[in-house]
Protein backbone atom coordinates (compact mmCIF):
# COMPACT_ATOMS: atom_id res chain seq x y z
CA UNK A 1 0.00 0.00 0.00
CA UNK A 2 1.40 3.52 -0.93
CA UNK A 3 -0.03 5.96 0.91
CA UNK A 4 -0.06 9.63 -0.52
CA UNK A 5 0.94 12.16 1.95
CA UNK A 6 -1.32 14.92 2.66
CA UNK A 7 0.67 17.66 2.14
CA UNK A 8 0.81 16.35 -1.69
CA UNK A 9 -2.76 16.01 -1.70
CA UNK A 10 -3.28 19.39 -0.89
CA UNK A 11 -1.10 21.24 -2.99
CA UNK A 12 -1.88 19.45 -6.13
CA UNK A 13 -5.83 19.85 -5.76
CA UNK A 14 -4.88 23.80 -4.74
CA UNK A 15 -2.75 24.56 -7.37
CA UNK A 16 -3.54 22.03 -10.36
CA UNK A 17 -7.58 21.13 -9.23
CA UNK A 18 -8.69 18.07 -11.25
CA UNK A 19 -5.52 17.30 -13.22
CA UNK A 20 -3.61 17.48 -9.79
CA UNK A 21 -6.23 15.30 -7.83
CA UNK A 22 -6.18 12.92 -10.96
CA UNK A 23 -2.50 12.48 -10.44
CA UNK A 24 -2.78 11.69 -6.70
CA UNK A 25 -5.41 9.42 -7.65
CA UNK A 26 -2.92 7.56 -9.91
CA UNK A 27 -0.01 7.84 -7.76
CA UNK A 28 -0.34 4.12 -6.06
CA UNK A 29 -0.63 2.25 -8.87
CA UNK A 30 2.04 3.78 -11.26
CA UNK A 31 4.49 3.64 -7.64
CA UNK A 32 3.70 -0.11 -7.45
CA UNK A 33 3.78 -0.44 -11.23
CA UNK A 34 7.91 0.78 -11.18
CA UNK A 35 9.01 -0.97 -8.06
CA UNK A 36 8.19 -4.50 -9.98
CA UNK A 37 9.34 -3.15 -12.87
CA UNK A 38 12.53 -2.12 -11.93
CA UNK A 39 12.91 -4.35 -9.13
CA UNK A 40 12.85 -2.05 -6.34
CA UNK A 41 11.60 -2.93 -2.60
CA UNK A 42 10.62 0.14 -0.51
CA UNK A 43 13.24 1.98 2.29
CA UNK A 44 11.67 4.39 4.19
CA UNK A 45 8.79 6.47 4.11
CA UNK A 46 8.36 8.91 1.52
CA UNK A 47 9.39 12.05 0.97
CA UNK A 48 7.11 14.74 -1.35
CA UNK A 49 7.40 18.37 -1.95
CA UNK A 50 4.81 20.46 -4.10
CA UNK A 51 4.58 18.25 -7.11
CA UNK A 52 6.53 14.93 -6.87
CA UNK A 53 6.27 11.91 -4.65
CA UNK A 54 9.73 10.63 -3.74
CA UNK A 55 10.02 6.76 -2.28
CA UNK A 56 13.19 5.90 -0.90
CA UNK A 57 14.06 2.42 -2.53
CA UNK A 58 16.79 -0.15 -2.89
CA UNK A 59 17.47 -1.89 -5.82
CA UNK A 60 16.87 -5.63 -5.31
CA UNK A 61 19.50 -6.59 -8.18
CA UNK A 62 22.57 -5.14 -6.18
CA UNK A 63 21.22 -3.89 -3.46
CA UNK A 64 21.80 -0.12 -4.65
CA UNK A 65 19.95 2.52 -2.37
CA UNK A 66 17.86 4.56 -4.66
CA UNK A 67 15.39 6.85 -5.00
CA UNK A 68 11.93 6.48 -6.85
CA UNK A 69 10.46 10.28 -7.91
CA UNK A 70 6.89 10.15 -9.59
CA UNK A 71 5.72 13.54 -11.03
CA UNK A 72 2.77 15.04 -13.57
CA UNK A 73 4.67 15.91 -16.31
CA UNK A 74 4.48 19.29 -17.55
CA UNK A 75 6.40 22.02 -19.20
CA UNK A 76 8.36 22.37 -16.27
CA UNK A 77 9.20 19.08 -15.10
CA UNK A 78 9.27 17.40 -18.86
CA UNK A 79 13.07 18.87 -19.25
CA UNK A 80 14.53 17.60 -15.98
CA UNK A 81 15.43 13.57 -17.09
CA UNK A 82 17.13 15.35 -20.03
CA UNK A 83 18.94 18.22 -17.79
CA UNK A 84 20.70 15.52 -15.26
CA UNK A 85 21.92 13.78 -17.89
CA UNK A 86 23.39 16.17 -19.80
CA UNK A 87 24.92 18.31 -16.29
CA UNK A 88 25.97 14.66 -15.27
CA UNK A 89 27.79 14.04 -18.25
CA UNK A 90 29.39 17.53 -17.85
CA UNK A 91 30.01 16.55 -13.69
CA UNK A 92 27.89 19.38 -12.53
CA UNK A 93 26.93 18.41 -9.28
CA UNK A 94 23.61 16.49 -10.01
CA UNK A 95 22.04 14.05 -8.22
CA UNK A 96 22.59 10.82 -10.72
CA UNK A 97 19.73 9.68 -13.25
CA UNK A 98 19.50 5.77 -12.75
CA UNK A 99 16.45 5.45 -14.62
CA UNK A 100 14.17 7.04 -16.85
CA UNK A 101 10.49 6.42 -18.34
CA UNK A 102 9.66 8.99 -21.11
CA UNK A 103 5.76 8.15 -21.22
CA UNK A 104 5.15 8.57 -17.84
CA UNK A 105 8.17 10.83 -16.25
CA UNK A 106 9.10 8.07 -13.59
CA UNK A 107 12.96 8.68 -12.59
CA UNK A 108 15.10 6.45 -10.73
CA UNK A 109 17.43 8.76 -9.16
CA UNK A 110 20.90 8.25 -6.84
CA UNK A 111 20.42 8.53 -3.08
CA UNK A 112 21.33 11.30 -1.55
CA UNK A 113 21.10 12.44 2.39
CA UNK A 114 17.81 13.73 3.10
CA UNK A 115 18.41 14.50 6.31
CA UNK A 116 21.27 17.24 5.36
CA UNK A 117 19.81 19.52 2.95
CA UNK A 118 21.99 22.99 2.69
CA UNK A 119 19.11 24.77 4.83
CA UNK A 120 20.92 23.33 7.77
CA UNK A 121 23.95 25.32 7.24
CA UNK A 122 23.61 27.39 9.98
CA UNK A 123 25.44 30.27 8.95
CA UNK A 124 23.32 32.07 5.63
CA UNK A 125 26.36 33.28 4.23
CA UNK A 126 28.46 30.24 3.81
CA UNK A 127 25.12 28.64 2.52
CA UNK A 128 24.94 31.44 0.04
CA UNK A 129 28.31 30.56 -1.27
CA UNK A 130 27.87 27.07 -1.64
CA UNK A 131 24.64 27.75 -3.83
CA UNK A 132 26.46 29.97 -5.70
CA UNK A 133 28.92 27.48 -6.19
CA UNK A 134 26.66 24.63 -7.27
CA UNK A 135 25.10 27.52 -9.79
CA UNK A 136 28.39 28.30 -11.52
CA UNK A 137 28.91 24.61 -12.35
CA UNK A 138 25.17 23.98 -13.77
CA UNK A 139 25.19 27.43 -16.02
CA UNK A 140 28.86 26.38 -17.41
CA UNK A 141 26.81 24.48 -19.18
CA UNK A 142 24.79 25.04 -22.45
CA UNK A 143 21.01 24.21 -22.68
CA UNK A 144 20.44 21.35 -25.25
CA UNK A 145 18.41 21.84 -28.15
CA UNK A 146 14.57 21.46 -27.26
CA UNK A 147 14.96 22.85 -23.94
CA UNK A 148 11.96 25.88 -22.92
CA UNK A 149 13.73 29.08 -23.51
CA UNK A 150 13.86 32.33 -21.28
CA UNK A 151 13.31 34.21 -24.07
CA UNK A 152 9.93 32.37 -24.73
CA UNK A 153 8.87 33.12 -20.94
CA UNK A 154 9.85 36.45 -21.16
CA UNK A 155 8.02 37.11 -24.19
CA UNK A 156 4.90 35.82 -21.48
CA UNK A 157 6.09 37.89 -18.81
CA UNK A 158 5.52 41.18 -20.50
CA UNK A 159 2.57 40.28 -22.37
CA UNK A 160 0.51 39.44 -18.90
CA UNK A 161 2.43 42.39 -17.04
CA UNK A 162 -0.30 44.55 -17.02
CA UNK A 163 -3.02 42.37 -16.03
CA UNK A 164 -1.22 41.70 -13.50
CA UNK A 165 -0.47 45.36 -12.29
CA UNK A 166 -3.98 45.97 -13.09
CA UNK A 167 -4.92 43.02 -9.94
CA UNK A 168 -2.60 44.84 -7.18
CA UNK A 169 -4.18 46.59 -4.37
CA UNK A 170 -1.38 48.91 -3.65
CA UNK A 171 -0.53 51.81 -6.20
CA UNK A 172 3.07 51.23 -4.98
CA UNK A 173 3.24 47.91 -5.80
CA UNK A 174 1.88 48.53 -8.96
CA UNK A 175 4.64 51.14 -9.83
CA UNK A 176 7.01 48.26 -9.01
CA UNK A 177 6.07 45.77 -10.73
CA UNK A 178 5.63 48.21 -13.88
CA UNK A 179 9.39 48.56 -12.67
CA UNK A 180 10.18 44.81 -12.95
CA UNK A 181 8.73 44.76 -16.44
CA UNK A 182 10.65 47.87 -17.81
CA UNK A 183 13.84 46.06 -16.92
CA UNK A 184 12.93 42.75 -18.60
CA UNK A 185 12.07 44.39 -21.64
CA UNK A 186 15.94 46.12 -21.42
CA UNK A 187 17.14 42.61 -21.29
CA UNK A 188 14.48 39.98 -23.36
CA UNK A 189 16.04 40.27 -26.62
CA UNK A 190 19.69 38.46 -25.33
CA UNK A 191 17.62 35.61 -23.47
CA UNK A 192 20.62 33.36 -23.10
CA UNK A 193 21.77 29.93 -24.03
CA UNK A 194 22.67 28.65 -20.61
CA UNK A 195 21.33 25.26 -18.77
CA UNK A 196 19.23 26.73 -15.86
CA UNK A 197 17.90 25.12 -12.61
CA UNK A 198 15.22 27.67 -12.49
CA UNK A 199 14.65 26.61 -8.48
CA UNK A 200 18.32 25.89 -6.87
CA UNK A 201 17.03 26.90 -3.27
CA UNK A 202 18.46 25.82 -0.21
CA UNK A 203 16.30 22.70 0.15
CA UNK A 204 16.98 21.76 -3.11
CA UNK A 205 20.87 20.77 -2.48
CA UNK A 206 21.47 17.85 -0.64
CA UNK A 207 25.14 16.01 0.58
CA UNK A 208 26.03 13.68 -1.01
CA UNK A 209 26.60 9.76 0.26
CA UNK A 210 29.63 8.21 1.21
CA UNK A 211 28.61 4.91 -0.83
CA UNK A 212 28.03 6.61 -3.80
CA UNK A 213 31.22 8.15 -3.62
CA UNK A 214 30.27 11.74 -3.24
CA UNK A 215 30.94 12.16 0.47
CA UNK A 216 31.37 16.10 1.35
CA UNK A 217 29.68 16.88 -1.75
CA UNK A 218 26.85 19.11 -2.20
CA UNK A 219 24.45 17.95 -4.61
CA UNK A 220 21.79 20.07 -6.54
CA UNK A 221 18.32 18.32 -7.26
CA UNK A 222 14.98 19.18 -8.48
CA UNK A 223 15.41 21.51 -11.64
CA UNK A 224 12.14 23.10 -13.66
CA UNK A 225 15.31 23.52 -16.42
CA UNK A 226 15.45 25.68 -19.18
CA UNK A 227 17.59 27.81 -21.25
CA UNK A 228 18.85 31.28 -20.60
CA UNK A 229 20.70 33.76 -18.68
CA UNK A 230 22.13 33.05 -15.34
CA UNK A 231 21.18 36.09 -13.75
CA UNK A 232 17.55 34.39 -14.21
CA UNK A 233 18.95 31.78 -11.25
CA UNK A 234 19.82 34.40 -8.34
CA UNK A 235 16.06 34.80 -6.81
CA UNK A 236 15.35 31.52 -5.01
CA UNK A 237 18.62 32.20 -2.61
CA UNK A 238 17.65 36.00 -2.05
CA UNK A 239 13.96 34.60 -0.77
CA UNK A 240 14.74 31.51 1.14
CA UNK A 241 16.08 32.19 4.16
CA UNK A 242 15.06 35.85 3.52
CA UNK A 243 16.71 38.78 5.13
CA UNK A 244 15.83 41.94 3.99
CA UNK A 245 19.65 43.23 5.04
CA UNK A 246 21.54 40.66 3.48
CA UNK A 247 19.64 40.87 0.16
CA UNK A 248 22.21 42.74 -1.94
CA UNK A 249 24.94 41.09 -0.30
CA UNK A 250 23.42 37.54 -1.43
CA UNK A 251 23.10 39.17 -5.03
CA UNK A 252 26.80 40.63 -5.41
CA UNK A 253 28.18 37.36 -3.40
CA UNK A 254 26.60 35.45 -6.29
CA UNK A 255 26.79 37.70 -9.44
CA UNK A 256 30.89 37.87 -8.51
CA UNK A 257 31.25 34.04 -8.27
CA UNK A 258 29.15 33.30 -11.03
CA UNK A 259 30.85 36.47 -12.85
CA UNK A 260 27.61 38.31 -13.83
CA UNK A 261 27.21 41.82 -15.32
CA UNK A 262 25.77 43.16 -12.35
CA UNK A 263 22.86 44.93 -14.24
CA UNK A 264 21.73 42.22 -16.41
CA UNK A 265 21.79 39.89 -13.34
CA UNK A 266 19.40 42.57 -11.69
CA UNK A 267 17.26 42.76 -14.37
CA UNK A 268 16.83 39.19 -14.85
CA UNK A 269 16.17 38.94 -11.35
CA UNK A 270 13.32 41.67 -11.37
CA UNK A 271 12.07 39.54 -13.85
CA UNK A 272 11.17 36.95 -11.27
CA UNK A 273 9.44 39.38 -8.99
CA UNK A 274 7.79 39.88 -12.23
CA UNK A 275 7.32 36.01 -12.71
CA UNK A 276 5.88 35.60 -9.23
CA UNK A 277 3.86 38.62 -9.76
CA UNK A 278 1.47 36.99 -12.88
CA UNK A 279 0.14 33.96 -10.27
CA UNK A 280 -2.07 36.53 -8.68
CA UNK A 281 -5.84 35.90 -9.87
CA UNK A 282 -8.55 38.27 -9.00
CA UNK A 283 -8.40 41.98 -7.66
CA UNK A 284 -7.05 43.65 -4.87
CA UNK A 285 -4.10 41.12 -4.24
CA UNK A 286 -0.94 42.17 -3.05
CA UNK A 287 2.80 40.86 -3.73
CA UNK A 288 4.39 38.99 -0.96
CA UNK A 289 6.33 41.49 1.38
CA UNK A 290 9.49 39.39 0.76
CA UNK A 291 9.54 39.98 -2.78
CA UNK A 292 8.71 43.89 -2.81
CA UNK A 293 11.77 44.63 -0.21
CA UNK A 294 13.86 42.26 -2.99
CA UNK A 295 12.81 44.46 -5.71
CA UNK A 296 12.87 47.53 -3.90
CA UNK A 297 16.61 46.87 -2.68
CA UNK A 298 17.74 45.83 -6.02
CA UNK A 299 16.47 49.02 -7.27
CA UNK A 300 18.36 51.21 -4.36
CA UNK A 301 14.76 51.89 -2.85
CA UNK A 302 16.00 49.77 0.30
Amino acid sequence: MIEIPEGLVASQSEFNGAAGRSFIAGLPGLAGRFLEEWGLRRDGPALYGMCALVLPVVRVSDGRRAALKLQAVDEETVGEPVALKVWGEAGAGVVGLLAHDAATGVMLLERLDERRPLTGVADARVAVRVLAESLARLVAVPAPEGMRRLGDVAALMLEEAPRAVGALADEGERRLLLDCAAAVREVAGEPGDRLLHWDLHYDNILAGCAEEGRAGEWIALDPKPLAGDPGFELFPALDNRFDASEVVWRFDAMTGVLGLDRERARAWTLGRVLQNGLWIRGGGQRLPADHVEIARRLLGRG
